[in-house]
Order: C-alpha cells, then structure tokens, then sequence
C-alpha cells in the first residue's frame, strides 16, 4: 500500500484553538475540520483520552470535561456495549469534541463508526482494513502497533499515527526511544501502562502523544460526575506533555 498519509500543518496549534474557540454556533465544529487539521490538534494536543466502560450519559460528561481542561479529543473503544450509539450520541451532543473510534477489528465496524460521525479510527493492532478504509473516506488513523516490524508496517502502510501498545510490557518510554532511533519520522503514540508518573519520560522518549484511559478518566469519576477530579487529571497530563516536549 502507498503512503497516504498528510503532513501535519507547521502550526498545529491553530487548529486546536479552532475546537476550543468555537461555540454552539459554530456547530458542528469538530465535522468542520479536515483530515489535516484533526492530525494537527491530536499532536497539538498530545492526549488522546479513551472511554472503555461507560453508557451514552457518560461518555457525554466526560467529553463535556475533557473540553473545559483543554483536551477536544475523545476515542470510544468498541469494547463497550453499545459502542457505535454511544460514539454517535457523543458526536451530536458534543459538536466541538473531535470523536474517533477505537479498537476496531474490522473494516466493517470501521464503516458504521464513519457513518455514525467518527473523526478517527484507531486499532490495537494491525488491522490494514481500516488504514484501507480511512485513506479513502480521508479520515485519520491511529493503528496500533508493538514490535519494531509492526511499526513499520504500521507506519509504512499509511497510518497517521502509529499507537504502540502495551508500552509497559516491552520497556516502556526507553522502547519508544530505541523505535524512534529506528524510525525516526513515525509519529508514535504512547499507550498502555502511561499514567502520570510515566507520561512525561514518554514524550521526552519521542512520543508524539499518549493514549490514556482510567488513569485520566477514573470509573469513579464518572459515576459520581466528578468533572472537577478529571480536568485535573487532565491538566496534568498535558503539562507532562509540555514538559515532556522541552
């Protein structure tokens, strides 16, 4: 497969301030914005929050928090029972929010998150059906990826963002620095053990970003709608992404 994917804008920050900036009269922001700019505001933004538990309500509130701590970003995992409504409830009740789809396992689920609004679609492995699919619908992909030859392919193949996972389980942030020695131009997404004592040695290893889940978004916290305990958590870790960055 040829490489297709875009080259991130030199100011990726312009593209977050859009999301962030923009109001229910700007509806719907998030659909708005191009294959190009959505690759800018995830690396801008350098977190990628996933749900993986959870009903429609939930994934709301926690859309509606990430937003007000500076993270327009949210991934549905299709574990989740119900999955593909919850992702399009998100998508209409969240216009700002840039919703994408992961741990997909098919082309064929890929297809009914496109149509149910998602912005992205992420795997945990190689699954080339969907880098297949996002070229054509020009939709970012995030695929996931862990030995240094599925990196390759991964990123060899077209993905926009390689999310390597389980980090933890193969050397955490010091094997994102040996991949990064050996694919220097990939833009790799920590994900898998990353939590706040990790997060920032991940990007100053040269992760582009990282894919977190409880730790930035706690069970708990949801149940009890604790908004104010997840943009702390967020805030958090993007300033290990800042620090990390320096």
């Amino acid at each position: 497969m040829s490489d297709v994917r875009i080259a991130v804008q030199a100011d990726a920050t312009r593209s977050t301030k859009r999301v962030m900036e923009a109001t229910q009269f700007d509806y719907p922001a998030a659909a708005t914005l191009s294959e190009a700019e959505i690759c800018a505001c995830i690396e801008d933004t350098g977190v990628i929050p996933i749900v993986n538990e959870g009903s429609a309500e939930d994934a709301l509130f926690v859309a509606e928090a990430l937003l007000d701590a500076g993270i327009p970003i949210l991934e549905i995992s299709m574990n989740v029972p119900n999955a593909i409504d919850i992702l399009s409830h998100v998508v209409k009740h969240a216009p700002t929010t840039i919703v994408g789809a992961g741990s997909l396992r098919n082309a064929e689920v890929a297809r009914k998150c496109l149509n149910a609004g998602a912005k992205f679609l992420a795997t945990d492995g190689l699954i080339t059906g969907v880098v297949e699919l996002a070229a054509k619908e020009e939709l970012v992909t995030v695929q996931g990826a862990l030995t240094l030859t599925e990196v390759i392919l991964a990123w060899d193949g077209g993905a926009d963002f390689v999310k390597v996972v389980p980090c933890y389980a193969v050397g955490g942030h010091n094997y994102i620095r040996t991949l990064k020695v050996a694919l220097p131009q990939a833009r790799l997404i920590a994900a898998g053990g990353v939590n706040q004592v990790t997060a920032q040695n991940y990007i100053a290893a040269g992760a582009i970003g990282l894919g977190v889940g409880k730790e930035l978004i706690p069970t708990e916290a949801i149940g009890l709608r604790q908004s104010r305990r997840i943009q702390e958590l967020a805030r958090r870790f993007l300033t290990a992404v800042d620090n990390g960055r320096r």
